[in-house]
């Protein structure tokens, strides 16, 4: 088949979760299918263009990149949002160039399926007539979480508005879909409630490759621990902030040479909170976290905030490294407390949990061999692989009742 696929991120290099998993995506669909990809391109550099056109070039037909336009809450346009039945979001961010590049593609060449990937995409893709839609990974717990989180009345009002209209639009647009995807159970019971009646939303959770997750990376290092994510994102930078101030001191003083290393992009992130600690170590961006991660005695991630699942978790399940976490950062994910996976939900177990593992190693080896087995069973893309791929035919073949 020949598949449009559009995406709110250009997939490479894959540094981000959301570029980690439409990469992946665009590999496994790649096997049965032909793909034009129409993506944006973030954060514009001379060099990343080309570059990803090459990279992805050898998954896809073809590729063409379209710059991103940020969004400015403070602009005419998203002004002018308030009254638009769109998300002021997607008013702001709308792209013309974007949409004349969908237009000429499907003038240009006969596809039998078009999939959007991203609320940014719908857009672009909810106009289409004619031709199969999927949109793919609609996220919605970021703007419920926002309406039950907010601690001053102001706050909440406008989070809530937020929902409401986007359930709104939701019920205008996805319809227009033959089914959409999301990545865990409760992203599909998220969508079922802005959306009552709408049946097709299929589970396709985010997956690593456990091929390139197998090897020799070296032995764990005692009392090391590893924090993999941008501080960039502000969930990212909240579960260090609240790592750092409420359960590092507690780790610490029962292992006094513990090393802590937080990897990911720091740009324009103000860092004095994080690195006053002693054995923190902020790495910055690395184009390869695997070594560092395998060598970790201990994976944390203590994230409050948030949607969508943790592939920083997989990653580290995938090498053998033991994952402590918060019940929020393990949202989503088939594991199993005390098996597979430590949880806590308190600051004082979550410690409690950590220094388990930096005192046993045997405790660590039986979390580490059902970590890995659970990836094999579950969350490797090639399993994942195959129901997409069964998805996206019985969704051109009309077998996908809406």
């Amino acid at each position: 088949m020949n598949i449009l696929f559009l995406s709110r991120w250009l997939p490479y290099p894959p540094e981000n979760g959301s570029k980690i998993r439409i990469f992946n995506l665009l590999r496994q669909l790649s096997s049965q299918h032909e793909i034009s990809l129409l993506a944006f391109q973030d954060r514009p550099r001379t060099a990343t263009g080309p570059v990803a056109a090459e990279a992805l070039g050898r998954v896809c037909r073809s590729v063409r990149i379209i710059p991103y336009r940020p969004f400015r809450p403070d602009s005419v346009r998203a002004w002018s949002g308030f009254l638009s039945p769109q998300p002021r979001s997607l008013v702001d961010t709308y792209s013309p160039a974007m949409a004349q590049a969908v237009d000429e593609a499907l003038n240009r060449t006969r596809y039998d399926l078009v999939i959007a990937s991203q609320l940014d995409m719908i857009p672009y893709a909810a106009s289409i007539r004619g031709l199969p839609l999927l949109f793919e990974e609609i996220e919605l717990s970021t703007y419920w979480d926002a309406v039950h989180r907010s601690d001053r009345p102001i706050h909440r009002a406008r989070a809530l508005l937020t929902w409401i209209k986007l359930c709104r639009y939701l019920r205008t647009t996805l319809p227009t879909a033959s089914a959409c995807t999301v990545v865990s159970a409760r992203e599909r019971a998220l969508v079922q409630r802005a959306v009552p009646g709408y049946g097709p939303v299929e589970v396709i959770p985010n997956a690593v490759d456990l091929r390139d997750l197998t090897g020799d990376f070296g032995p764990p290092t005692p009392d090391t621990l590893i924090f993999t994510g941008a501080l960039t994102y502000s969930p990212n930078y909240d579960a260090m902030r609240y790592f750092l101030e409420r359960i590092y001191p507690r780790i610490l003083a029962a292992a006094p040479g513990l090393r802590l290393r937080i990897t990911g992009r720091t740009d324009g992130v103000d860092l004095t909170p994080l690195a006053r600690w002693p054995g923190v170590e902020l790495t910055g961006y690395l184009a390869d976290v695997r070594p560092l991660v395998a060598r970790s005695w201990v994976s944390v991630v203590p994230i409050r905030l948030g949607g969508g699942t943790r592939l920083k978790i997989l990653e580290s399940l995938a090498l053998g490294t033991p994952v402590v976490s918060t019940p929020k950062g393990a949202e989503g994910l088939e594991v199993t407390d005390g098996r597979d996976i430590l949880l806590a939900d308190t600051a004082e177990l979550f410690a409690r949990q950590v220094v388990e593992l930096l005192r046993s190693s045997d405790r660590r080896r039986e979390l580490s061999a059902a970590g890995r087995r659970l990836i094999a069973e579950k969350y490797d893309w090639r399993v994942i692989g195959q129901r997409l791929n069964a998805l996206v035919r019985d969704i051109a073949g009309g077998r996908v009742c809406r």
